[in-house]
């Protein structure tokens, strides 16, 4: 069973190179999303968070316009960036980033 959990997750991920601004409690960055899925990503910046807090994202998407999500830090890589998990979705956000999955997988 863990190896259809491992190919589904698999599956779910990919690999990105959208530009981006997060949103923390203090502070306002910009940072490269790098790995994309339906329940959250992967953003480089070398700008610091702290696990579990919340964060506003900004993606520019590549053919115009933004997407606007907010999330939870679910670890960070010092120096490197961290893991969101995506909070409070709805069902139109669901579908932008569903298409922007797929637009990335046939780039």
């Amino acid at each position: 069973m863990s190896t259809t959990t491992d190919e589904r997750r698999g599956d779910d991920r990919v690999r990105a190179n959208l530009q981006a601004r997060w949103e923390g409690v203090l502070e306002s960055h910009g940072g490269t999303v790098v790995d994309l899925s339906i329940t959250g990503c992967f953003i480089l910046t070398p700008d610091a968070v702290q696990p579990k807090e919340l964060v506003r994202l900004d993606i520019q998407l590549p053919a115009g316009g933004g997407l606007m999500l907010w999330g939870e830090v679910v670890y960070v890589v010092e120096d490197m960036g961290f893991a969101l998990r995506f909070t409070g979705m709805d069902e139109g956000e669901r579908k932008v980033i569903e298409a922007l999955m797929e637009t990335l997988r046939t780039d």
